[in-house]
Order: C-alpha cells, then sequence, then structure tokens
C-alpha cells in the first residue's frame, strides 16, 4: 500500500513522497541487478557459448523452436501436421523390424522344409516318389 503524506498547513507535500519514489527506484535497480544476475547464472550455467561452438546447427534449430513456440505457432495446423509425420517417421523403424523378422522366419520356415524333404530324399537312396511308380 503507498503512503503519500502531504503537508496540510502550506497545500505542499513533504518528504514523504520523494522518499517513496527513491524507494521505489532502489528496489527497480536491485531488481534489475538481481535479474541481470540471474541471466548470467542461467548463462554460464548452461554454457551457452560453449554449445553455440561445438553445435552450431543443433543451437539454431533450437532457437528456432524456442521462437516459434513463444511466437503462438504451437497450436496451429502446421503443428498438428508436423507431429503427424514426426510419429509417422518414428514408426518407420519398428513396422520395418516387424516385417524383416517376419521375411526372415519365413525364409527360415522355407529352408526347414527344403532341408527336410532333402532328408527325406537323402535317407533312402531314392526319391520315395520313384518307389511307388
Amino acid at each position: 500500500m503507498t503512503n503519500f503524506s502531504s503537508n496540510p498547513g502550506n497545500g505542499s507535500q513533504g518528504g514523504g513522497f520523494g522518499q517513496r519514489v527513491d524507494q521505489i527506484g532502489s528496489d527497480a535497480q536491485q531488481l534489475w541487478s538481481d535479474a541481470r544476475g540471474a541471466v548470467t547464472d542461467l548463462r554460464d550455467t548452461m554454457d551457452l557459448k560453449g554449445r553455440v561452438e561445438r553445435n552450431p546447427y543443433m543451437m539454431m534449430v533450437a532457437a528456432f523452436g524456442v521462437g516459434y513456440v513463444l511466437g503462438g505457432g504451437l497450436f496451429t495446423r502446421t503443428t498438428a501436421r508436423v507431429i503427424r509425420l514426426g510419429v509417422r517417421l518414428a514408426a518407420l523403424p519398428i513396422v520395418k523390424d516387424e516385417l524383416l523378422g517376419m521375411a526372415e522366419a519365413a525364409i527360415r520356415g522355407y529352408e526347414t522344409t527344403a532341408s527336410r524333404a532333402a532328408d527325406v530324399t537323402g535317407a533312402g537312396g531314392t526319391d520315395p516318389r520313384e518307389t511307388q511308380a
């Protein structure tokens, strides 16, 4: 709550208002100083300069992403399309692995059947179809 004190005797304001303005000014300077210190601490903790030097393209992508989200692009049709595309691309390796597994199992099954047929024909020395004829 702000207190303004005035001297009703002569219609001029006393030192109370000036002191309050000075207090607000010093509080603002303190807040500014604290904010700058917090930003400096955050920058030092995250090592942004080192990250940019080590991986500049990834940092550009990160900056683009942060700007896109802060700019209100999160709930747009374009974002929904990109997310759908990302899900499809993420699912591709899973589908590919499943298809390869099924193909390998089919090939193994075919090889097993072929080797059993070869064992049957090779065990008696003759083809069982020839003995029936």
